[in-house]
């Protein structure tokens, strides 16, 4: 997913959930019995997904990043916005604390 938009300040949700959603659909339609169960859950999860709103989106993105740096702390944290930015290099100070507080406002 692509969190950076055309310039360092804007954020840029790609969404593809309905799509993968349809396709899901359709090989449930298509699923022999034993797989109906799989692909049943499978359909729910990316539904559910697809419901988040895109600042929920944003936060999610923002505690994957802070992780892939390893990062535990507080998310609310001035530590938490220096591992994003060290996370995503390109990222300005200012999109990185909005992004900050999309996370705190969404938490998991």
């Amino acid at each position: 997913m692509g969190i950076l938009g055309p310039s360092k300040d804007a954020t840029l949700v790609l969404r593809d959930a309905d799509v993968i959603a349809a396709v899901l659909r359709q090989a449930l339609a298509d699923a022999p019995p034993e797989e109906r169960a799989g692909l049943e859950r499978a359909v729910a999860i990316v539904e559910s997904t697809a419901a988040a709103t895109e600042a929920e989106v944003r936060a999610r993105w923002v505690r994957s990043r802070l992780a892939a740096v390893g990062f535990t702390g507080d998310v609310a944290s001035v530590a938490a916005v220096k591992a994003l930015r060290q996370a995503e290099p390109g990222l300005s100070l200012v999109a990185a604390v909005h992004l900050q507080k999309e996370a705190v406002a969404h938490p998991e």
